[in-house]
């Protein structure tokens, strides 16, 4: 196992600015579902909230919470007209109750509110009540007004609302207010919406693009409903319902030579021509987004793909821009950001203000360079120029003849002194390299030690900061030695994508040497360290920039080789992720 050979998915940071209200951990969790047919509303009532909902209770219940008979009927009807109330188009709908049962809360994701896969056995005892409102036509608004707490009939019960419409998400987790009205769009539910900003979507852009600049590459990320695409380019989705999966390469096919053709990058002053990377069905959420692998039939009104174009560059650019063409009635904003190593600047692009503009304003970027490893002390080889050595042999021979005979001996002279001129002229010529008889064993300082090691795996992981192979095959093989050096780059080229992104590579940072010991006597040019090392690094995909941070423990054994240190041999013994906070770089 090498050194490179751990994943980077483990550690999750958010680089959008979420806005996390912990409303899928309220007492009561109210659930409305739209559809053409009805309204569904599905309750999971606390403790806390019962009293809110007492005129649903069974009649043994509601004697308990206040010691009054009312009969169960009346009660219902007294809830759906005073206490829970839902306007078609600003008129009261008759609803029903379908059940009332006790049952186990659902325990949620403390960022997306999505059930978690495996539900905790002592979760909390709730009343789940499910209601139903039929429809008799498409109604344009729909209002929704939440139960009052009885002690305090100003303020309403405490409530985590979500609302689907046609089976899309038309809000974030959210506490319900007192009164809130849903716009329905019902030619495509993706476009439905609260008229409150605070009940929108994270993600409700149906389109958003943005950069990525780099040292070496200039990244552009799009991602897009195939349904908005439509408009300009047919990819067979017209009343359709579902994309079968027997369909998706096509459509990925058509999208990608589409893009291509549209928004040309500018990298100072120059259109630079781009090259497809990857594109992919993707799912986004609060919690994460990341490719849907394997693939699935998808929703229409839901499915989203992400397209990723790269643009060699041969430094840091001063200035990338493009041209947003892409506008409709309903598509007016196009969300946007352009980001380096200091963070995203968000925008939004509108047909006035087309242009999405990146400007290098950073004051001391970081370009990576490999950095100087200290040189080994004493050469552990030698170059023996070997037709020189031939030469010198015949020489001493010849010369041995010479003195011995004096027959043809001016020949012997003319023959002797031409093998010593082509030995002199052969000397940097054919070299081979031996062991060095004269070197002792090598010994290192702690600090020449933990000089030496951070400078290799340094210079490992930014070997990779480039795209090209050749390049990066040049680069490792001034850390790692011939023996090690495929192997390394195809464990460090794998280990480095982060796999439900769909093989977008990291972005090292910082390499640090927490701890190094040395295992072995120096009684040969070879010397094996533990060493313990943290890797941090960051990717930016989809808008977000996430922080990795890595730690490793191996068995790192080095060796002058060629003039020089390099990593001749490792054993992996451990490697984890750490936890970091939470942080929002993608706006700065």
């Amino acid at each position: 196992m090498l050194i490179f050979s751990t994943s980077w998915m483990a550690t999750y940071t958010y680089a959008d600015a979420l806005v996390v209200t912990k409303a899928m951990k309220a007492s009561t969790i109210a659930e409305v579902f739209i559809d053409e047919e009805s309204i569904r509303v599905d309750f999971e009532v606390g403790t806390a909230d019962l009293a809110s909902f007492q005129n649903l209770l069974p009649d043994e219940f509601y004697e308990k919470f206040t010691g009054k008979t009312t009969p169960l009927k009346e009660r219902w009807k007294l809830f759906f007209e005073k206490d829970w109330i839902i306007r078609a188009d600003g008129k009261s709908l008759a609803g029903s109750v379908r059940s009332i049962v006790s049952e186990k809360r659902i325990v949620r994701d403390e960022i997306s509110g999505d059930p978690l896969l495996e539900q905790p056995e002592d979760a909390e005892t709730v009343v789940r009540i499910k209601l139903h409102y039929p429809l008799d036509h498409l109604p344009k608004t729909i209002s929704i007004r939440s139960p009052l707490k009885p002690a305090n009939e100003t303020q309403p019960a405490t409530i985590g609302f979500m609302c689907y419409h046609n089976g899309l998400p038309v809000n974030d987790f959210r506490y319900l207010a007192t009164e809130v009205t849903l716009d329905l769009y019902w030619s495509d539910a993706w476009y439905s919406q609260f008229r409150h900003r605070n009940y929108q979507r994270q993600f409700n852009a149906p389109m958003s693009v943005f950069f990525y600049v780099e040292p070496y590459e200039v990244r552009k990320e799009i991602v897009v409903r195939p349904s908005d695409l439509q408009e300009w380019i047919d990819l067979g989705l017209v009343d359709k319902k579902f994309i079968p999966v027997d369909q998706q390469e096509m459509i990925k096919k058509r999208v990608a030579q589409f893009f291509a053709e549209q928004s040309p990058v500018i990298i100072d002053g120059k259109i630079v021509e781009g090259r497809l990377d990857r594109i992919h069905f993707i799912h986004r959420s609060l919690r994460k987004t990341g490719i849907i692998e394997p693939p699935v039939d998808l929703d229409v009104a839901s499915a989203t793909l992400g397209v990723i174009y790269t643009y060699p560059v041969d430094q840091l650019p001063d200035e990338v821009t493009t041209k947003w063409e892409l506008f409709s009635p309903k598509i007016q904003e196009v969300p946007a950001v352009a980001s380096d190593e200091a963070g995203g600047l968000p925008s939004n692009l509108t047909p006035e203000y087309p242009e999405l503009t990146w400007k290098n304003y950073l004051t001391n970027p970081t370009v990576p360079q490999l950095v100087p490893v200290p040189l080994p002390a004493v050469p552990s080889s030698i170059d023996v120029p070997i037709l020189s050595v031939i030469a010198a042999v015949l020489f001493f021979l010849l010369l041995g003849m010479t003195i011995r005979t004096q027959a043809n001996s001016r020949i012997l002279i003319i023959a002797t002194l031409g093998v010593l001129v082509g030995g002199i002229a052969c000397l940097p010529f054919a070299k081979v390299s031996i062991d060095n008889p004269f070197a002792a064993p090598v010994t290192l300082t702690d600090n020449d030690s933990t000089e030496i090691m951070t400078g290799l795996l340094y210079n490992t992981y930014h070997a990779f900061d480039h795209h090209d192979e050749k390049r990066i095959y040049d680069r490792l093989s001034k850390s790692i030695s011939g023996d090690l050096l495929s192997e390394v780059y195809l464990e460090t080229r794998k280990s480095m994508e982060v796999k439900n992104q769909g093989g977008l590579q990291i972005s090292v940072k910082e390499v640090a040497v927490n701890d190094l010991k040395q295992l072995n006597q120096p009684t040969s040019q070879q010397i094996t360290f533990q060493c313990q090392w943290k890797v941090a690094g960051w990717i930016g995909h989809w808008g977000h920039i996430h922080r990795r941070v890595n730690q490793h423990l191996a068995e790192i054994t080095i060796a002058p080789v060629d003039g020089q240190w390099k990593i001749v041999a490792m054993k992996m013994l451990d490697e984890q992720p750490l936890d970091l906070p939470t942080d929002a770089t993608a706006a700065r």
